[in-house]
């Protein structure tokens, strides 16, 4: 069993890794330390984005599946109504003209 991290480690962890690769994004909303779902949500700067929550496939392994996506104010009124269902959660902003996230690279899937 793969011990759990918490929601705050694996943010700041996630923020630290874009800003190395010189990737912007700024933390939206501050969700539960512990256990506050995650959601990242990638602007690509020309009113288009796409929202990301964590979820788990059939073997039990964390994977990224898609919230929302399309206009950018679309994507807002998804995340909206997540906060409104669930005021823990957590929503980092990332803005890249190439759509860049790096949730797919190894370490970030938990």
């Amino acid at each position: 069993m793969t011990p759990r991290i918490t929601s705050e480690f694996w943010v700041k962890a996630y923020l630290t890794r874009l800003r190395v690769m010189n990737i912007p994004a700024f933390l939206i909303s501050r969700g539960d330390a512990a256990a506050g779902a995650v959601l990242v949500k990638i602007n690509t700067l020309d009113g288009n984005a796409a929202a990301y929550q964590r979820s788990y496939d059939t073997d039990g392994k964390r994977i990224w599946v898609p919230l929302s996506e399309g206009t950018d104010a679309e994507v807002e009124d998804a995340l909206n109504r997540q906060r409104k269902y669930d005021p823990d959660i957590w929503v980092i902003e990332v803005e890249d003209k190439q759509g860049r996230s790096l949730l797919d690279q190894d370490g970030l899937s938990g």
